[in-house]
C-alpha cells in the first residue's frame, strides 16, 4: 500500500515519534518517514557538517557551525530505560542546582525530563524565571539557549546538550548578509538612523526569535525589536509607529501572513533574496515597500500544503484545520486558524467537545497533543512522519551526558554570548518583552 492511499491519521496511543520511527524501519508499520536514519543515534551525525536527517537538501550548513563532540561510549549504547533511570537519577542529585527546558518540539523520551515544556518564548522566560539554579540545561537548539543566556544571570550557565542542534532558518539570515542588506538600503533611503519629519525611521528592523544572538544584536542597536509568532502583530504595529517600512527576518512566511492580516498589500511586501543584487528588487519595488521580507523559511513548516488540507477536509468533514504562521501563505489562508504553538495548544485544550484536528506544526507535538487529549481526533496534516532535524539531535543520551557532567563538577557545551553582542541583543529581547499582544 503507497503512502497515500494510507488513510491520513493513525491514533497514536504513544506519543513517541522515535518509537514510531523505530516501526517504520522495521517494517512494523505502514506509515512513511522522510529519513530512516531518523531511527538511528545522532551520534552517527554529530561529525559530518549538515542539519542531520530529515532535513531539506536545500539547507545548506554554514562553515564553521558547531558540531558535537564525540558521546562517549556506554551514552551511545545504553538502552532507553538505562538512560531514563541515569537522567532521573542525577536531576535527583543536583536538585535544585539544575533546571532541564524542553522545547514542545522535543522527542517524548527528552520531554518527560524537562522541568519547564514550552515555545523558545516561554523557555527563556522559564530560563529568567529561575535565578537559583546554577545551570540551565536547554533542550532545544543553539539560538534559544543562546537567548537563555541573555536573559540568565551571568554567573548560570547554560548548556545545550548537543552542539549540533542549529536550525536551518536562523542560519538562513547571516549577519554579514544582514549588515550588507541594511548598507544597500541606507544607499536608497538615506541616513537610517535619522527620523523624517513626522518623526519616523526610514526602515525598522525586526527579527523573529529563530534567530542568532548576533542578529539580535544587529537589531537592538539599529532601533529595532525582536518578535514571536504569538505577539508578531503587537511588534509589527510597534515598528510601524516607528518607521515607514519594516525589515523582517529570517521568516518570510510569518512576516508576510501577519502584516497581510494587517491590511498590507502582498505588492507592498518585495522579498529580499541575498544572494542577488538589491535582493532581487528594483528600487521602484523598495521605495514603495512597507514590509521587506527575508528571503527565509522553516523547513518542517514548509513541508504542508493546501492540498493536504484539500485531503483532511474530504477524508473528515468537520475537521478543524490549524496550522503554524511559518507556514506558506496559501497553507494558511486554506486553514480555519493559524497561530503559535502556544495558540494551537491552547485551542485544541479550550474545545468542549470532541473535535477532529488537522494540525500543521511539528510531528513531536502532534502526537503528544493526540496522546493528551483522547477525547479528541489530532492528527499532523503531513502523513509522513518527519520531525524537525535539528531538535531531533537531542537525544536522552546527550542529556543523560551533560547531567552526569555537572554531577562531576564538569560544565559542558556552556553556551556564551558575547557582551558586545549581549548588551544590544538584550534591548532588543526587552522591547519583545513589553510588546504583549
Amino acid at each position: 500500500m503507497s503512502v497515500t492511499s494510507l488513510p491520513l491519521t493513525t491514533r497514536p496511543l504513544d506519543p513517541s515519534v522515535d518509537h514510531g520511527i523505530q516501526a517504520i524501519v522495521a517494517g512494523a508499520s505502514l506509515t512513511a518517514t522522510c529519513a530512516t536514519d531518523l531511527a538511528a543515534g545522532p551520534w552517527e551525525f554529530d561529525t559530518r557538517p549538515g542539519y542531520g536527517p530529515g532535513s531539506s537538501m536545500g539547507d545548506v550548513i554554514p562553515t564553521g557551525a558547531p558540531r558535537q563532540g564525540e558521546l562517549p561510549a556506554w551514552y551511545r549504547s545504553a538502552s532507553e530505560h538505562e538512560l531514563e533511570q541515569r537522567i532521573r537519577e542525577a536531576k535527583a542529585v543536583l536538585g535544585d542546582r539544575v533546571v532541564v527546558l524542553g522545547h514542545f518540539y522535543q522527542r517524548e523520551e527528552v520531554v518527560v525530563h524537562a522541568d519547564y515544556v514550552g515555545d523558545s518564548f516561554q523557555l527563556a522566560g522559564a530560563a529568567r524565571s529561575h535565578p537559583e539554579a546554577e545551570a540551565i540545561v536547554f533542550c532545544g537548539v543553539h539560538f534559544m539557549a543562546e537567548t537563555a543566556d541573555l536573559l540568565s544571570r551571568p554567573d548560570q550557565a547554560v548548556i545545550l546538550p548537543n552542539l549540533a542542534a542549529g536550525c536551518s532558518m536562523a542560519d538562513m539570515a547571516s549577519i554579514d548578509e544582514v549588515e550588507e542588506c541594511w548598507e544597500q538600503l541606507g544607499e536608497l533611503y538615506g541616513d537610517l538612523s535619522q527620523p523624517d519629519a513626522d518623526g519616523l525611521l526610514p526602515v525598522v528592523p525586526v527579527t523573529y526569535m529563530n534567530s542568532s544572538a548576533a542578529i539580535k544584536g544587529f537589531v537592538g542597536r539599529n532601533g529595532g525589536i525582536v518578535c514571536t509568532s504569538s505577539n508578531a502583530r503587537t511588534v509589527l504595529e510597534w515598528a510601524f509607529a516607528r518607521g515607514r517600512r519594516v525589515l523582517f527576518f529570517p521568516d518570510q512566511h510569518l512576516g508576510r501572513n501577519t502584516a497581510k492580516a494587517m491590511g498590507v498589500p502582498l505588492d507592498r511586501m518585495p522579498l529580499w533574496n541575498p544572494r542577488r543584487a538589491w535582493g532581487g528588487n528594483d528600487r521602484d519595488e523598495l521605495a514603495g515597500a512597507r514590509v521587506i521580507l527575508w528571503h527565509g523559511f522553516c523547513s518542517v513548516h514548509r513541508r504542508f500544503t493546501v492540498e493536504q488540507i484539500d485531503r483532511a477536509r474530504a477524508e473528515h468533514p468537520g475537521v478543524r484545520v490549524i496550522v503554524h504562521p511559518e507556514c506558506p501563505m496559501d497553507v494558511v489562508d486554506a486553514a480555519d486558524e493559524a497561530g503559535s504553538t502556544e495558540y494551537i495548544r491552547t485551542a485544541i485544550a479550550a474545545a468542549t467537545e470532541p473535535t477532529t484536528f488537522a494540525v500543521g506544526t511539528e510531528i513531536n507535538l502532534v502526537q503528544r497533543l493526540a496522546a493528551q487529549y483522547p477525547q479528541h481526533e489530532i492528527f499532523c496534516l503531513d502523513p509522513v512522519v518527519c520531525p524537525c532535524s535539528t531538535m531531533y539531535r537531542i537525544h536522552p543520551g546527550y542529556l543523560a551526558w551533560v547531567l552526569d557532567e555537572l554531577v562531576a563538577g564538569r560544565t559542558p557545551n556552556r553556551i556564551q554570548v558575547p557582551r558586545d553582542v549581549a548588551d544590544p541583543a538584550r534591548v532588543a529581547l526587552e522591547r519583545m518583552l513589553a510588546a504583549r499582544p
